[in-house]
């Protein structure tokens, strides 16, 4: 990996009825890799398991050319509340099946068939990715350090998801 890493600009969305900025590990370790790996935080917020409410702020965010990237964390299961994968799968363009594929593979390790109540999901929306990865701070762990450590790296190859965002590119790898 000789060329250096290009930055993107990525929002977190914690999805939570209970947690406030105090309390939300899960958006914070995502916040913290994401920056420890050199991409710059573009916002980060919390909003209620809503599906309109979910919705309009990742509506917002694809909307806004300087976010190249969406990654939310809680809403993925079965409880009754649970609805980003309702409020966050319209909105996509193109679904990355495979995401939610490896996740629960991943996941599977850790948690044996538990993993199975997880609806985590990706897609392309606007030009920008978006990842919804389950409310728990090991699950992020392992959507980051399993997946999108690589996938959101310009110099990985084969291929990738930031050369797809990053202006100009346009290209996997």
């Amino acid at each position: 990996m000789s060329e250096p890493m290009v930055p993107l600009n990525i929002a977190v969305l914690t999805v939570s009825d209970t947690r406030t900025e105090e309390t939300d590990r899960s958006g914070q370790a995502l916040v913290e890799r994401l920056t420890n790996a050199g991409h710059t935080l573009a916002e980060k917020r919390i909003v209620p398991d809503d599906v309109y409410r979910i919705r309009a702020v990742v509506a917002n965010w694809i909307a806004e050319a300087d976010v190249q990237v969406v990654i939310t964390t809680g809403g993925t299961g079965f409880t009754g509340r649970d609805s980003t994968p309702e409020a966050i799968s319209v909105l996509l363009d193109k679904r990355i099946e495979g995401f939610g594929e490896r996740f629960r593979q991943l996941s599977g390790e850790e948690i044996g068939s538990s993993t199975i109540q997880s609806r985590c999901l990706g897609g392309l929306a606007n030009g920008t990715v978006v990842f919804c990865l389950p409310g728990s701070t090991g699950a992020c762990r392992t959507g980051w350090d399993g997946i999108l450590a690589e996938q959101l790296d310009s110099r990985h190859k084969p291929c990738n998801f930031a050369n797809l965002v990053i202006p100009g590119r346009g290209q996997h790898g």
